[in-house]
């Protein structure tokens, strides 16, 4: 009984040296050959509880890193999940002027460093021009607008914003059909549809309680890699809701590029129904803000063209011409990529050149500062407050 015990141990001893050896020789291959193309972007999504609603955000009270050949950024999330240090009182003390921000991973700040998000930047435009202000940055990555709408409305109101920013990202179109939580009548009215959208967060949460799986997710490229690949598998396999989305047949394809965490659209081409259900979630968002005294306001995050080799950064608007018509007619504000960023398109760097490319901290802070000047212009709420 003795010696069959050993022999266990022993082969269970040999399994594991084996399983490390391999994974070591997996991660040298791995650096030298894909280092350049492999980002460390770990997903830390958990479930929240939102009024009737079940859906991702970020996990609080949690730093962690992201690592790509552009650079190293920390993130810091507070007991809510949202990108800020400091925790926000509820109800909103007197004097305080508040702004929420909510929209996808270029709101949230990836790639950027979290005191250079547009949201941080917009605080301290605001606190150096004499306002008492908070921006609570409630970016979450892959959000989509239905899900930033759940979120406005059963959670966000909370804080008593007197501002709400909306981050839009030409991707949204395509993840707004994927959540399935919001459709659309025969005459084009927003239904209702699902109350849960819950993408492979059952996996992070169950992954993400093991220490050594956390540290690999930041710092290991062959990790990184096959978990991706893994990742992108079960996700366009046929039946994954991400993958039966956008076959329903009203529903008609859009030019968009392999679906990932981050999307990045190649072609501005979207379905009617795309641009009808976008432009309802959004005009629902300044209704429900505009029913309470609070100003929306809507930044077109640029798409960056792609493929294009590193060097003069272009871009395009992620708001086609149907759905600006749509917002002008709902006379949504919106501050357009076109006219805050074409002075230095080819110019500067607008979006980061590898990774998942996001906006960069240019970018940033060309939007946070641009926001803040409305803000403070005469009559605008800020100016007041």
């Amino acid at each position: 009984m003795l010696d069959r015990a050993r022999r266990i141990l022993t082969n269970l001893a040999l399994t594991a040296a084996t399983l490390a050896v391999t994974f070591a020789l997996g991660e040298i291959v791995v650096r030298l050959l894909y280092k350049q193309e492999t980002a460390l972007f770990p997903r830390y999504h958990t479930d929240y509880r939102y009024g009737r609603y079940t859906i991702r955000g970020i996990r609080p009270n949690t730093e962690y890193w992201m690592t790509s050949i552009d650079g190293s950024w920390k993130t810091t999330t507070n007991s809510k999940g949202f990108r800020n240090a400091q925790e926000f009182t509820n109800p909103k003390p007197a004097g305080l002027f508040r702004v929420l921000s909510i929209g996808d991973s270029h709101t949230q700040g990836h790639e950027v460093r979290q005191d250079f998000t547009f949201s941080a930047v917009l605080e301290r435009s605001l606190n150096r021009h004499g306002k008492r202000a908070e921006v609570i940055n409630a970016g979450v990555s892959g959000f989509s607008t239905a899900e930033a709408l759940v979120f406005l409305e059963n959670e966000g109101i909370r804080y008593s914003p007197d501002v709400v920013v909306l981050g839009f990202f030409a991707n949204d179109f395509e993840d707004n059909l994927k959540t399935e939580l919001f459709g659309l009548d025969q005459q084009n009215r927003l239904t209702e549809e699902k109350y849960e959208h819950l993408p492979g967060v059952s996996i992070q949460n169950a992954i993400y309680s093991i220490a050594i799986v956390r540290w690999l997710s930041e710092n290991s490229y062959f990790y990184s890699l096959l978990f991706n690949n893994v990742w992108h598998y079960f996700k366009s396999r046929p039946g994954h809701p991400a993958a039966e989305a956008t076959s329903i047949k009203r529903r008609l394809p859009s030019a968009i590029s392999e679906e990932i965490e981050y999307a990045i659209p190649t072609v501005a081409t979207f379905s009617e129904y795309q641009i009808a259900l976008a432009a309802a979630l959004i005009e629902r968002m300044q209704r429900f803000c505009a029913d309470r005294g609070i100003r929306f306001v809507v930044v077109d995050i640029p798409t960056p063209v792609i493929p294009t080799p590193v060097g003069p950064d272009r871009f395009e608007s992620s708001v086609p011409p149907a759905l600006l018509k749509r917002l002008a007619a709902a006379r949504v504000e919106l501050i357009g990529s076109r006219p805050l960023l074409e002075s230095y398109e080819g110019i500067s760097e607008l979006h980061l050149p590898h990774g998942a490319r996001h906006i960069s901290e240019f970018t940033h802070t060309l939007i946070g500062i641009e926001i803040g000047r409305r803000l403070l212009a005469p009559g605008g709420p800020g100016a007041d407050k």
